[in-house]
């Protein structure tokens, strides 16, 4: 059974790693939630413009620079994802403490190295 995953970031653009990362989630039999501020579609899944609730969140995985994150924090939070994947690009001491602080596994890591090696 996949796990509940979340894409912050999520793009329709099919060249951004957010696109890719949906993509492979979807493949690897991951329920994903591809969350981003255009609509638009990844391979015939909506993306949600919204920041709706969703329930039992296992992984957000991040492809928001630092300087954009504050802006989904309350989001990602009310999510009570048991971790989130700091994506190359995405690293940000300040927020890591205050997930870790909170109880949530932090990763810094490549979601996509991570399924290909089968550590997701």
């Amino acid at each position: 059974m996949g796990k509940n995953s979340v894409v912050i970031g999520a793009s329709p653009n099919f060249e951004r790693y957010s696109y890719k990362a949906t993509v492979r989630l979807n493949q690897y039999g991951h329920k994903v939630y591809p969350v981003g501020l255009r609509s638009g579609k990844i391979e015939g899944i909506d993306i949600i413009t919204d920041k709706p609730q969703i329930p039992n969140v296992d992984t957000v995985t991040l492809y928001v620079g630092p300087q954009n994150q504050e802006a989904w924090k309350e989001y990602i939070f009310s999510l009570k994802p048991k971790r989130i994947i700091f994506n190359p690009g995405t690293e940000n001491p300040e927020f890591q403490n205050e997930v870790q602080s909170k109880g949530i596994e932090c990763v810094e890591a490549c979601t996509l190295v991570m399924l290909s090696v089968g550590n997701y």
